[in-house]
C-alpha cells in the first residue's frame, strides 16, 4: 500500500505519557517518520523509543488509533490539530522521575566529608576563611563584646521618664519621652522604648502582642542606645515658636 503525507506540513498535539504527569503541546513535521517521532518523544517525557507505544485521542479523548509502524510516517496516521498522543513506556512507571522519595539519597559521613581536598569545607581551611580563621573570629568576638559593653553603658545614661532625640541615618530626627529600656523578646540586645511627639513611630509600645509601654498608634518605636540622646528637648514645634519670638 503506497502511503502519502498529508497537505499541512506541521500538526499541534498534545503530548501525555505514564512516566511523568505533565501534558505539553508540541508541533510535529508529518513527514517524520513514527520511529523518529518516538526519539523526539524522549526528550519530551523521558521514556525510552526502544519500549515506547503510542497512541492518538481525539479532542473528545477517544482513542483514534495506534501508531505501530515504526517506518510509517506521522501523516499516514489520523493526527489532527489539538489531537493528543500518549506515550506508554513499559518499561517505566506513572511518575517514575518525579517521586523524589523513591531516590536513592548519597550520604556522606563528616568523617568521609572531611578527607576530602575538593570540599567547601577543604577550600575554607586551606585558605583560612570563615569560621576556620581564628584570628578573625577572635577579632569579631572583641568587636562584638565592645560593642555590646558601649551599648550597656549608653542604656545606663538612658533613664525612663526622660526627654530624647531620636536620630537614625536615613530617617527624620524625633523627639518624644524614654518609656522603656532593657531587653526585648524579637530582637537582641538592650533596647529603648520611646513615645514620640508626633506621628513618626511604628507601633503603639506593644510588638508581637507584648507590651512594653503605651502609647497611641503611630506613637510608638524602639531604637538602639546609639541612637537616642536624653537631655532638655522639647516639642519640635515648642522649639519652633520660641526661635520665631526671638
Amino acid at each position: 500500500m503506497e502511503v502519502t503525507v498529508k497537505t499541512a506540513p506541521l500538526v499541534n498535539v498534545r503530548v501525555t505519557s505514564n512516566v511523568n504527569n505533565f501534558t505539553a503541546e508540541k508541533r510535529f513535521d508529518r513527514a517524520l517518520t513514527i520511529g523518529d517521532l518516538k526519539g523526539r518523544l524522549e526528550l519530551v517525557t523521558g521514556g525510552s523509543a526502544s519500549s515506547m507505544g503510542l497512541e492518538v485521542f481525539d479532542e473528545n479523548e477517544s482513542l483514534v488509533c495506534r501508531m505501530d509502524n515504526d517506518e510509517a510516517l506521522l501523516g499516514s496516521f489520523c493526527v489532527e490539530e489539538n489531537y493528543r498522543i500518549h506515550v506508554t513506556d513499559s518499561s517505566k512507571r506513572q511518575g517514575e522521575f518525579e517521586d523524589l522519595s523513591k531516590v536513592e539519597k548519597y550520604e556522606l559521613s563528616q568523617e568521609e566529608y572531611s578527607k576530602r581536598d575538593d570540599s567547601v569545607r577543604s577550600f575554607l581551611l586551606k585558605n583560612k576563611l570563615g569560621k576556620y580563621n581564628e584570628e578573625e573570629l577572635k577579632k569579631k568576638q572583641e568587636e562584638k563584646e565592645a560593642q555590646e559593653k558601649e551599648e550597656e553603658e549608653k542604656a545606663k545614661s538612658i533613664t525612663v521618664g526622660s526627654r530624647c532625640q531620636v536620630r537614625v541615618q536615613g530617617e527624620p530626627t524625633r523627639r518624644g519621652e524614654v518609656m522603656f529600656v532593657g531587653r526585648v523578646h524579637f530582637k537582641p540586645g538592650l533596647w529603648v522604648g520611646v513615645k514620640y511627639d508626633e506621628p513618626l513611630g511604628k507601633n503603639d509600645g506593644s510588638i508581637g502582642g507584648k507590651r512594653y509601654f503605651d502609647a497611641a498608634p503611630k506613637y510608638g518605636g524602639f531604637t538602639r542606645p546609639a541612637f537616642c540622646e536624653v537631655g532638655d528637648f522639647p516639642p519640635m514645634d515648642e522649639e519652633e515658636e520660641e526661635e520665631d519670638e526671638m
